[in-house]
């Protein structure tokens, strides 16, 4: 009862409401975006290149951020975040007289963004009943499935049924995270962090900095090389990456809440293995589908490897839950979540840099053996995770 009392206590409906509200926004911009650059500017290689810059930095500054709003407790950092990219979407929306003046306002929606990233985490894990941290996390994540797929159908119907234009999609947005700002901003307050320990780095988590260097690079190669497989090499159009996306969102509405259960269940090290496991076939699949089978065949083989790699991210909730069983005070882990982003971003933009470069030179095959390889120290790595035992008297 305890536990069934905490799931539909106050804070966490209107957090669970608050998730679901950004990833609907989320789901609108997503789905928007790339058609208004490509309708409103008249964008060069380059400046498509340069918009990568304003969208990924506030990634590798969010610490800095974060330590500067330090007098704000994590509640409140969260209304800001999503305040922030609220604004930013209306400002894009109403006032993108140029493209340099569109960057400006994607960097302010992006910190914000980035911002609330580890704050989801921190705060679900601090909402959720003792040893549920798992569950509750598969279980907003799915949350935030459902919202996002709804987000897309809005656009998709609007557009084609109700006339809408960009505005309309970017105000919507706008109203989504302003909405989640306002959920957020009426839980109770809690504790502002010192600014020093938002700086901080542990040698005691330095197992879980590795592990988010390796999920920076793996998330990159989902990100950035796996649909550049469908593009380039079997040349698919853009709907069949949107029906992928769709797919692989359905499946999550159920597959994220089983793996969270997983996690409490089971075990982070047990879900970093099988996680490392998989993404070792799913990056041989990639680099060698298309020479082993049949054009039909290979395409189904990329298609199905890119859909269990996009549920596979997910796995990063685990990252969280082994954090806060590891974390010394209970105020190490909204930083070193922090941490973690910038980390991530470091190395996700580099791997992205070097994965080009070896793609030009040496082909597609190259790229995912080399994600292979690094999966493979993923594996390894993932067998020094240990959980240190309850000790009495610490929470």
């Amino acid at each position: 009862m305890t536990v069934i009392r905490q799931l539909f206590s106050r804070d966490f409906s209107l957090f669970a409401i608050a998730i679901a509200s950004a990833a609907f926004a989320q789901s609108t911009l997503d789905s928007t975006f790339n058609n208004f650059l490509s309708a409103t500017f008249a964008m060069s290689d380059f400046e498509r290149g340069i918009l990568e810059l304003p969208r990924e930095l506030p990634g590798l500054l969010v610490i800095f951020v974060s330590a500067l709003l330090a007098f704000l407790c994590p509640r409140h950092l969260a209304v800001t975040a999503n305040v922030l990219t609220g604004l930013g979407m209306f400002l894009i929306g109403f006032f993108s007289s140029s493209f340099d003046i569109m960057l400006v306002w994607l960097f302010i929606a992006s910190v914000g963004q980035h911002l609330f990233f580890p704050l989801q985490s921190s705060i679900a894990m601090e909402l959720a009943p003792e040893g549920h941290t798992g569950r509750v996390l598969g279980k907003l994540q799915a949350w935030g499935n459902i919202a996002g797929l709804a987000g897309s159908l809005v656009v998709w119907g609007g557009f084609r049924l109700a006339g809408f234009d960009f505005k309309t999609s970017f105000v919507i947005g706008g109203l989504g995270y302003l909405s989640a700002a306002v959920m957020i901003a009426m839980m109770q307050r809690d504790t502002p962090q010192p600014a020093a320990s938002r700086f901080r780095l542990r040698r005691e988590y330095g197992l879980y900095y590795w592990l988010t260097v390796l999920y920076g690079t793996r998330k990159q190669l989902f990100l950035t090389f796996a649909p550049w497989v469908l593009v380039t090499v079997f040349h698919e159009p853009t709907e069949t990456i949107a029906i992928l996306l769709f797919i692989g969102g359905v499946i999550g509405i159920f597959f994220k809440p089983w793996l969270g259960h997983l996690i409490d269940r089971r075990g982070e090290r047990f879900v970093f293995t099988a996680e490392a496991s998989l993404l070792i076939l799913i990056c041989l699949g990639y680099a060698f589908a298309s020479d082993l089978f049949a054009p039909r065949a290979a395409l189904a083989v990329t298609a199905g490897c890119y859909i269990i790699d996009q549920l596979l991210v997910s796995a990063g909730m685990a990252r969280a839950t082994w954090l806060k069983k590891i974390a010394l005070v209970p105020e190490d882990v909204q930083q070193t979540l922090t941490m973690g982003v910038s980390i991530d971003h470091v190395f996700s933009i580099t791997i992205a840099l070097v994965g080009g470069v070896l793609w030009r030179e040496a082909g597609h095959s190259a790229v995912f053996i080399v994600g292979a390889g690094i999966a493979v120290i993923n594996l390894i790595s993932a067998r020094f995770v240990r959980v240190p035992r309850p000790v009495a008297g610490r929470s």
